[in-house]
């Protein structure tokens, strides 16, 4: 339960600040889940309110980037469903799977997405060479979305690092249209996971309100900075904030 004012406003700037990273990249959770634990928040409890509370702030952030959507549309409707569906799985297991079920393979995750978004103009170009790109990308980005789809709906944390890689690689269109894609996909997730959590799990509210109203201010902020990065620097911080949330998880 957030007590007293120096909590109230940490959980604030937790969310403000998250919002901003989801929009950019997606590891947002990274800030406000430890921040939620410091407050005194039991771990499931805890994931369970931040992920609540961020869904404001990443629809902001896709309505900020709905420019970028255009002509998505088709793309978008058929990689919705493996986000779905691998949200409801997700979130499923973190109700019944102990925390250290997937301590060992989400920082490898994470890094081999890393990898990816920096390598990933590189590889495509390969891909490209070599066969025919349809619209909605490559056959395997389907399945891979629902992996990660699998991955948000459990703990979230740089679920946008590995949407990137993926489409980077598997879809043909410019670095930020796949990050408005990301958007798109990963409010899905976080919203399929929430209503799956208000069904069968606690929430704490007033974590997830606090989270809810700076997560969104963070969301428009940080889609005014991220849809003025350049491809390679967007990338870069991808890298960087995978990098960063590899080092945060390993550390718990």
């Amino acid at each position: 339960m957030i007590d007293g004012l120096g909590e109230v406003v940490a959980v604030l700037l937790a969310g403000f600040a998250a919002g901003t990273i989801n929009t950019i990249v997606g590891s947002g959770t990274l800030i406000t889940f430890p921040t939620l634990l410091a407050c005194g928040l039991p771990p499931v409890l805890a994931n369970v309110s931040n992920t609540l509370g961020l869904v404001p702030g990443t629809a902001a952030g896709v309505l900020g980037y709905r420019a970028e959507l255009a002509g998505q549309r088709r793309r978008v409707l058929r990689l919705l469903p493996a986000s779905v569906l691998g949200a409801v799985a997700g979130a499923l297991l973190l109700l019944r799977l102990p925390p250290a079920a997937f301590d060992a393979i989400v920082p490898a995750l994470i890094a081999l997405g890393c990898v990816l978004v920096v390598f990933g103009p590189a590889i495509q170009r390969r891909i490209l060479a070599r066969a025919h790109v349809p619209e909605h990308g490559l056959w395997w980005v389907w399945p891979a979305v629902l992996v990660t789809g699998v991955y948000g709906g459990y703990f979230g944390a740089a679920q946008g690092v590995l949407l990137m890689a993926i489409l980077g690689i598997g879809v043909r269109d410019a670095t930020q249209r796949h990050n408005a894609t990301k958007n798109v996909l990963s409010l899905a997730v976080n919203t399929v996971a929430a209503l799956t959590f208000l069904l069968i799990a606690p929430v704490d509210w007033p974590a997830a309100g606090l989270i809810a109203v700076s997560s969104v201010l963070g969301g428009i902020v940080g889609a005014k900075v991220g849809r003025r990065l350049p491809g390679p620097v967007l990338r870069g911080v991808i890298a960087v904030v995978g990098v960063t949330a590899i080092i945060a998880l390993l550390s718990r």
